[in-house]
């Protein structure tokens, strides 16, 4: 799986002119699922996503993690991270996951994101959404997340 993670003062997520969900201060993650991903994978990125230091301490180093922080998760679906992008013009979407498994990934996803943190906030899986942030920094990383071998 696939999170790009933004730290940001706050951003919300809307479609058809209504909420979905909002933050203030914390981590925006638009997640991306390929072939192959499992419960195990979702497991692992949300590990990163609650444990990944990009809040700065006393010192103004990214020492502190959102769990640490106590600021909002924001889980966005965006299938578009799996594209294929090495060639052309156009993106190709081979890598990503069958919508349906994808779905039911994201929906564990944000199960176990409540369970392990609040506040959690999240967009709606297939839908046309906007999406608007603050980028606090601007921080940005790329996570990605594969299932680990027992």
């Amino acid at each position: 799986m696939i999170g790009l993670i933004q730290r940001v003062a706050r951003a919300q997520v809307t479609s058809g002119g209504r909420c979905l969900g909002a933050i203030e201060r914390g981590t925006l993650a638009l997640i991306g699922v390929r072939r192959g991903d499992d419960t195990r994978s979702a497991d692992r990125l949300l590990e990163r996503l609650l444990a990944y230091r990009i809040f700065p301490d006393a010192a103004g180093r990214m020492n502190i993690s959102l769990s640490e922080a106590g600021g909002g998760l924001l889980l966005v679906p965006q299938f578009t991270l799996a594209a294929d992008t090495h060639k052309g013009t156009r993106a190709g979407f081979s890598a990503a996951a069958d919508p349906e498994l994808a779905r039911s990934l994201f929906v564990y996803l944000v199960q176990q994101a409540h369970a392990r943190h609040e506040p959690v906030a999240e967009g709606e899986f297939g839908a046309q959404m906007q999406v608007e942030l603050v980028n606090d920094g601007p921080v940005t990383f790329w996570l990605e997340a594969h299932a680990q071998s027992s």
